[in-house]
């Protein structure tokens, strides 16, 4: 088996693991969106620390296996403005679906959410008409 489909199954397993877990402890979706909009808003303060906590894991996890397997080879443009609009797009996006991958994708499609089923098709046909737009027709990335 190719060592990306072992790899992606791995941080499946982990990221379905971690919303799993996050469920039976605290009772509440692991939306990253939601913890980290919680943080910027102010509506988390009563549990800053975890959210905090949770969002150190989601960078510093993946940082700390990158460096001890050598990274992985990706397909990220070198062109900033494209990286930083792309990130403003997708925080703007989470905002208006309320919430993202892990809330609509991970956590609403294994409870069999119809909310979470509908938003994750629109924005996985969202990305991949973007796509097009603008790797095939532009040429941006």
């Amino acid at each position: 088996m190719p060592m990306d489909w072992i790899m992606g199954l791995a941080g499946g397993l982990l990221i379905g693991g971690a919303a799993a877990l996050f469920l039976l402890v605290n009772g509440r979706i692991m939306g990253a969106s939601g913890i980290v909009g919680g943080l910027v808003d102010g509506s988390g303060r009563h549990d800053w620390h975890e959210r905090a906590a949770l969002i150190a894991g989601l960078i510093s996890v993946p940082a700390v296996a990158a460096t001890m397997l050598g990274g992985a080879q990706t397909y990220l443009t070198t062109n900033w403005a494209v990286i930083i609009i792309a990130g403003l797009l997708v925080g703007v996006g989470t905002r208006l679906a309320n919430g993202c991958t892990s809330g609509h994708g991970v956590c609403g499609i294994s409870r069999l959410s119809l909310r979470g089923i509908v938003a994750t098709a629109f924005y996985i046909g969202a990305g991949g008409l973007t796509v097009v737009i603008f790797k095939h027709a532009l040429g941006v990335i």
